[in-house]
């Protein structure tokens, strides 16, 4: 069983919701009116910080559930943490300010880059060995 792969996917999920949730409030604070993404700078910040989340969880989470698969549980839900953190304070970040997102995207995308690596590798390792 990946039980602790099971909670990091839904911590990254959560992750996302609560981003979702910070647009929500941006609109009512910057009075961005739906259906519009732009319009005011400090709106378009947190959107975006939404937005890249969910462009980024089509290639943490296959990844991690790879890596879980043909690695270990332990290793891909610490790594996932990781990404997980990253994703934190790069939404968090990002909402203060563009030059304040860096940290933590540096920090998600290398999680996801060991991820993937990781999985790709031990995936080609069985092939090779078969």
């Amino acid at each position: 069983m990946y039980h602790f792969t099971a909670l990091v996917t839904l911590l990254a999920v959560l992750v996302y919701f609560y981003s979702s949730i910070l647009v929500s409030r941006a609109r009512g604070k910057f009075g961005v009116k739906l259906p519009a993404i732009s319009g005011n700078p400090d709106f378009e910040r947190v959107f975006r910080a939404q937005m890249n989340t969910l462009e980024w969880l089509p290639i943490f989470l296959p990844s991690l559930w790879l890596f879980a698969i043909y690695i270990g549980d332990g290793i891909a839900a610490g790594i996932g943490l990781v990404w997980v953190i990253g994703r934190i304070l790069y939404v968090l970040g990002y909402a203060r300010a563009v030059k304040d997102r860096g940290p933590g995207f540096a920090i998600q995308a290398l999680a996801a880059i060991a991820l993937w690596i990781g999985a790709f590798g031990a995936i080609v390792w069985r092939l090779v060995q078969a």
